[in-house]
């Protein structure tokens, strides 16, 4: 009797690991979009609500982690992104789900922001009255070095003057969502997984919205 109980619970236990549910970051990325569903942010403004599966790929990583990954010439996916991004709380579903579909079983994440909204990783720009462009505030070093690392998939960043003039930065930003598959050390790929037909971060995501999500993850995910 005790032997076959022995032996359901390594069954029950090898069924465990190879679905990966309980895994301790799956749970709080699940537990930390799930938490501000239909509340307001700081301008008054809805959060969507979003059903993360417990069983999904994110695997929290900070930018350092990422970069040394990318120095030991290694194969992954990365997600950068946050709760209170209502462009990733758009796509975060539909990225699981093909995720799935397509036996990723890890996409490491590298959240932007802290529970305030203040950048904790990229820096912060502005352009002053002289038409200049300013650094606010810093971005770390980690993510200095990612911008190089990403250079070939990033894409430039501008800001707009006070006449609602395009300032160009001279430099590449990672934005959210930016979802990027990177092999032996290079990045390759880079989508942020937004529907052309989505105009409005907020707005419902009808049936050919979720189509072009689930197309850009399947072709993304398809290495």
């Amino acid at each position: 009797m005790k032997r076959k109980i022995l032996m359901m619970m390594l069954i029950v236990g090898a069924l465990f690991l190879a679905t990966g549910c309980g895994s301790e970051d799956a749970k709080k990325f699940k537990g930390e979009y799930e938490s501000i569903n239909g509340k307001e942010n700081a301008s008054g403004k809805v959060h969507r609500s979003v059903t993360i599966d417990e069983n999904n790929p994110y695997v929290y990583a900070t930018a350092e982690e990422i970069v040394k990954k990318m120095e030991n010439k290694e194969t992954f996916y990365v997600y950068f992104g946050d709760k209170l991004c209502p462009w990733c709380r758009s796509v975060i579903e539909k990225s699981i789900q093909v995720a799935k579909d397509n036996n990723i079983k890890t996409i490491y994440y590298v959240p932007i922001w802290d529970d305030e909204g203040n950048e904790i990783l990229r820096d912060r720009l502005k352009v002053n009255d002289g038409g200049k462009v300013e650094v606010v505030k810093e971005g770390t070093e980690a993510y200095k070095k990612l911008l190089e690392y990403f250079d070939n998939v990033l894409a430039d960043y501008s800001l707009t003057d006070k006449n609602n003039k395009k300032v160009d930065t001279k430099e590449k930003r990672i934005y959210a969502p930016n979802f990027i598959y990177v092999e032996s050390g290079e990045a390759k790929k880079l989508i942020e997984g937004i529907s052309e037909k989505q105009s409005d971060s907020r707005e419902e995501l009808t049936e050919e919205i979720l189509k072009d999500e689930e197309e850009a993850f399947k072709s993304f995910f398809q290495n």
